[in-house]
């Protein structure tokens, strides 16, 4: 027994009466004190860290499925000797996908109860070399509860052992007798997928540009081990949620833009039809050739009458949007984004844009519901329509569901295991310290600030917040998108405007935050680092939102490995200019991995031939010692509770608390 503080004991008595009705005894408590202590000692879980998955549903679950290649790295090390490069690329298959592949397989295979059974066995070998790391307790969870006892068996025999041979060989016998065997090995994989992955960091922007985000939160509704940072694209899904109608208006451009409804039509039922109504009437001898749609996916679905849709209603919905923000911006001079361009700006009469004495040639100066003399304000058409597509999320069930699994997940920082995770940025100054943002409650900073404004925004949201502070809630959704001192945007300003509108490009510029211009000193990553009070020796800032361009030469890694950017560009759009398709860093007990991925074909081509991301790991940091539970948060969290059961049992060894038998 360690040694006791009785006076702490004494401060504590309340707590430990209250812990008391759990372990009524000596014996309970004890019990307890052992199981935490094994928990201790095993290999800390793995943990996946993801970031600006973009609606690229596919390969975001497909590396979910091969546990960013680990499953596969098993799989060659368990039978590398037995079965050659063919069969265990097939194995993988089924593991990843196995309802998909077992029918593929059941239609062509000629003698099913042999095939079954050396599948079982091997599946069985994969599961064992997963679960190895787990108690058996946290095992039992994801086991399906109708096989949850046979395969519990199967994972704790050994079938080569010669006293348990017969055992385990009747059981896989009798499996495939019983006709079951699809079902096992369905169950068998998912406990594989539950299990390769113990913690997954979202290191935000699920949404935008990709066809499938609403597909990915369909997936973490069921997932439990989880947490997302928000990400700036996140955020204007969640504003637009909100009732925000910049927010709206911007996510409906961004999804004109990449040609991308599926997620708004199919995933939230967002009724389009008045927009392209009124795209077509406003719009009708308009070719909007500036606002032609970016054709990700598979371009031969479009026809010309297609495109020239969805460019009009690109056109409206933008239109709209900047008088919105027009309008946003004049409510919250606070906000001091007078840079921004807008429709103020231009000389109707002579078809230029004027800024600071300057005229700058348009592209586009077609704009019928632009009033010269009021810019900024909506035509009779265009405020019913913001009032339409208002109520189409308001009332989408679906969306609102999914915004609430990322407050109930997320959050705009976190510190787990000796790293900070966010999305993008932490405000800095000239110097590279801190920098103190104005919200509405005073100004704050660094860790604080975070804090702060994850609190607004769960505010809007809230019934029980005054109207006034839920509106600014609301409103301060677009702020983080497009706001210099915003932590999801890091840039002094966002161009839109004149990157539609205006052809000289020297108008498109942004520049970035401190930030961005410091995060490769070593010494401005540990003054963040401090700030959020993370510690230990292996202390890292991991990030996303700027994708890393490998084909420039670009290192994910910065300032000697204090900082990991892992945007590696999941998303279509930015594969040519990245090079790749997106970076998973994995954390697992002997130490951290950067994979990079390339792009991925489909779901489809993976199961018909086997084809898996080609990955490779890019920067491997192993620790001194292989880490166990107790060198990570969950540990210390455990040995508090050890610590507390102690003290509990002295109580009772001691007469402070009496002990219930029985």
């Amino acid at each position: 027994m360690q040694n006791i503080d009785p006076e702490r004991v004494s401060q504590d008595i309340r707590l430990l009466q209250l812990l008391a009705q759990t372990f009524p005894c000596i014996e309970s408590a004890s019990s307890e004190i052992i199981n935490l202590e094994a928990i201790q000692n095993l290999p800390k879980g793995t943990e996946h860290f993801v970031a600006d998955i973009h609606g690229e549903h596919e390969a975001f679950l497909h590396i979910l499925r091969n546990a960013s290649g680990n499953i596969k790295r098993k799989v060659e090390e368990l039978f590398s000797t037995t079965l050659n490069q063919e069969e265990i690329n097939e194995l993988c298959t089924l593991i990843y996908y196995p309802e998909q592949k077992l029918e593929m397989i059941e239609a062509q295979e000629n003698d099913l109860p042999n095939f079954y059974a050396r599948t079982l066995l091997r599946l069985i070998q994969v599961c064992q070399s997963v679960t190895s790391k787990y108690t058996r307790s946290k095992v039992r969870k994801v086991l399906p509860r109708q096989y949850a006892y046979i395969i519990e068996e199967l994972l704790h025999e050994n079938p080569f052992d010669d006293d348990k041979e017969a055992y385990f060989g009747r059981i896989i016998e009798t499996i495939v007798q019983t006709g079951q065997s699809a079902n096992f090995i369905i169950a068998i994989c998912q406990v594989i997928h539950s299990l390769s992955i113990d913690q997954l960091h979202i290191l935000g922007d699920i949404y935008d540009r990709g066809p499938g985000a609403h597909i990915i939160m369909d997936y973490l509704l069921e997932r439990q081990n989880f947490d997302v940072q928000w990400g700036n694209h996140d955020c204007l899904w969640m504003g637009a949620a909100a009732g925000n109608d910049c927010c709206i208006a911007t996510v409906l451009r961004l999804s004109l833009r990449y040609a991308n409804m599926t997620t708004l039509e199919d995933g939230y039922g967002i009724n389009l039809l008045p927009l392209a109504t009124f795209a077509m009437t406003t719009y009708e001898n308009d070719p909007c050739n500036c606002f032609q749609p970016q054709l990700l996916q598979d371009k031969s679905r479009h026809s010309r009458k297609d495109k020239l849709l969805l460019a009009q209603m690109h056109k409206a919905i933008t239109v709209i949007q900047f008088k919105l923000e027009a309008q946003i911006q004049q409510q919250h001079p606070e906000w001091e984004l007078k840079s921004r361009g807008t429709f103020d700006h231009i000389d109707f009469q002579r078809g230029v844009y004027v800024y600071e004495g300057k005229d700058y040639e348009m592209c586009d100066t077609h704009l019928p519901t632009v009033n010269p003399a009021d810019p900024f304000s909506l035509t009779a058409e265009e405020s019913e329509l913001v009032e339409k597509l208002h109520h189409s999320f308001r009332v989408s069930d679906k969306l609102q569901r999914h915004i609430r699994r990322l407050f109930q997940h997320g959050c705009m920082y976190n510190v787990c295991n000796g790293n900070l995770l966010f999305h993008a940025s932490v405000p800095l100054n000239a110097d590279g310290s801190l920098k103190e943002v104005n919200l509405p409650n005073g100004k704050f900073a660094g860790k604080e600030l975070m804090h702060r404004i994850g609190m607004i925004m769960r505010s809007a949201f809230q019934r029980e917040v005054p109207a006034t502070e839920r509106k600014y809630a609301r409103d301060y959704f677009w702020y983080l998108w497009c706001g210099p001192d915003s932590p999801l945007f890091g840039k002094d300003r966002m161009t839109t405007f004149e990157r539609y509108f205006l052809t000289d490009k020297t108008m498109h510029t942004e520049q970035k935050g401190y930030y961005f211009q410091f995060r490769n000193d070593p010494d401005v990553c540990d003054r963040i680092l401090d700030a959020f009070g993370v510690e230990g020796t292996y202390r890292h800032i991991i990030n996303g939102h700027v994708p890393v361009h490998v084909t420039r030469g670009e290192n994910p890694s910065k300032a000697g490995g204090k900082l990991m950017v892992i945007d590696g560009g999941f998303s279509r759009a930015y594969h040519q200019t990245t090079g790749i398709a997106g970076y998973t860093l994995v954390y697992h007990s002997r130490g951290f991995q950067l994979i990079q991925h390339e792009p991925f074909t489909s779901t489809k081509e993976a199961i018909h031939n086997g084809s898996d991301i080609k990955s490779s790991t890019q920067i491997v940091e192993m620790t001194g010692h292989r880490m166990r539970v107790r060198d990570t948060d969950k540990g210390r969290e455990i040995q508090a509770q050890i610590d507390d059961l102690r003290n509990l049992v002295y109580a009772y060894r001691h007469g402070l608390i009496k002990e219930q038998q029985g």
